[in-house]
């Protein structure tokens, strides 16, 4: 998209979308026009007219002297990094999955491995345009009302159609080492060691320009430290093919890859979850195409098995108890991590388990704040403090009782006692006064009633929150 003719494109997207709005009843919900979605949440079938974000899909412009790009909100990460690569330039944080959106991103707390440094992508969001409620753009800064209330926010107060995001250079390639630990508090200590002396960020004297890890078992933690480098060193390996990614993390000390294969190893086998569609077996595998080896790929194969509910009729033919989908990303401070993990193997006894510390840059504003202190409201992490990401995916055996959703709401109850807090892109069961504590509900429908008078979008505790 990007050329001189961008932005009057861009202009004639947004004018379709006001144009999409006016076109929905008055007291009619709005919401958007589209099929996809990385959510893992359920959402309500409507044969009734949406937002046309169709035209919102692109790379409006790069800047490769400032350091800046012009995105559109509906762009993928796949299709910016494309356009950003080409000037040896990444977004500041690029989330794992491909198909994930930078409004999504923004909107709905992406995290990836230079989050440590780098904080959450809406920390290098420089500027964004907003389609309200009210079905007016506003472009809104950091400090201002609409910009930090907007993280998290999940559409209540409406949809970036631009963000401007700062860029960071990078090489063409990334050395990985993969560090075992057997003791969690030993992983805590390293964890602490990089992320928390920033103007240090090594390991045994080698400069570590992005952190993540995995849990594997009890007593098998390993943390992935990459840098940043213009020499390969060896032939890059390649996990589009034959190996999977996640499985040389046991499997080999050091690698190197591609920048561009860096930033999607996790997506070609959805981290491990592959495996559930067969696509892990050897001679599956060969069979499977590459092009059909990524994220959004499994995500229509899981959208077939929830429309006809296949793997629950195997299950009660096999005699087997029905599962509960267990599909959540928690925060806890990096010092209560051994004890999540802990409790987490007792518990639940579902692994591999991701592993991504973020430390939040936060907001600094002239002024004071509005009550809720200098960390973004609507997910308020303590800035300069550092948080472990686990993530975990995947089904847990609960018999008759699964539809209550025991074990989700034992990992809520865990999360709120260990002072953390969990993502809204899944399920959540939390009570209405629960959900305002954590995330500042009550802040947050002081903003949408300036931004969304009428109510015309569905509030983030409706959104969020499984309901009866």
């Amino acid at each position: 998209m990007t050329g001189e003719n961008a932005w009057s494109t861009h202009e004639a997207a947004v004018q379709r979308l006001r144009d999409s709005y006016r076109a929905i009843p008055d007291g009619s919900p709005v919401r958007l026009a589209k099929k996809t979605t990385n959510l893992f949440r359920p959402r309500a079938s409507t044969d009734a007219p949406g937002l046309d974000v169709s035209g919102l899909t692109g790379v409006i412009e790069v800047d490769p002297v400032a350091g800046t790009a012009d995105v559109q909100g509906m762009c993928t990460y796949e299709d910016l990094v494309e356009a950003t690569l080409l000037h040896g330039l990444i977004p500041y944080v690029v989330p794992q999955l491909r198909t994930i959106t930078l409004g999504g991103a923004v909107t709905g707390m992406g995290i990836e491995a230079t989050s440590f440094r780098n904080g959450l992508p809406h920390e290098s969001v420089l500027e964004m345009d907003v389609f309200t409620g009210a079905g007016e753009v506003i472009t809104t800064r950091p400090g201002e009302t609409l910009f930090d209330a907007f993280p998290n926010s999940y559409g209540s107060l409406g949809y970036a159609t631009r963000l401007k995001i700062a860029l960071e250079r990078v090489p063409s390639f990334v050395e990985l080492r993969h560090i075992r630990f057997d003791d969690a508090t030993r992983l805590v200590e390293a964890i602490t060691d990089i992320a928390g002396s920033p103007g240090k960020r090594e390991y045994d004297g080698i400069r570590v320009d992005a952190l993540d890890g995995v849990a594997f078992a009890p007593g098998e933690y390993y943390l992935t430290l990459a840098r940043w480098t213009e020499e390969a060193g060896s032939r890059p390996s390649d996990y589009t093919g034959q190996r999977v990614y996640y499985r040389s993390i046991q499997q080999r000390e050091r690698d190197v890859l591609t920048m561009y294969d860096y930033l999607w190893r996790w997506d070609t086998d959805w981290f491990w979850c592959s495996g559930a569609f067969g696509a892990q077996h050897p001679v599956l595998r060969r069979l499977w195409p590459r092009s059909k080896r990524r994220s959004d790929v499994y995500m229509g194969l899981l959208g077939l098995d929830r429309r006809f509910d296949i793997i629950d009729r195997l299950d009660r033919r096999k005699g087997v108890p029905l599962r509960e989908r267990v599909v959540q990303d928690i925060e806890v401070p990096v010092e209560r991590l051994p004890e999540f993990l802990s409790w987490f193997d007792a518990e639940i006894g579902m692994r591999p388990v991701w592993l991504c510390p973020l430390i939040s840059t936060g907001i600094h504003r002239d002024g004071p704040g509005e009550g809720v202190g200098d960390k973004w409201p609507s997910y308020p992490l303590e800035p300069g403090r550092i948080y472990v990401n686990a993530g975990f995916w995947g089904t847990v055996p609960v018999g008759p009782g699964r539809d209550d959703a025991p074990r989700n709401r034992a990992i809520e109850r865990k999360v709120h006692a260990l002072g953390g807090h969990k993502s809204l892109y899944s399920e959540a069961f939390y009570d209405r006064d629960t959900f305002d504590e954590l995330y500042h509900g009550r802040h947050l429908a002081e903003v949408k009633k300036i931004y969304d008078p009428d109510n015309r979008l569905t509030s983030l505790y409706d959104k969020a929150v499984k309901r009866r």
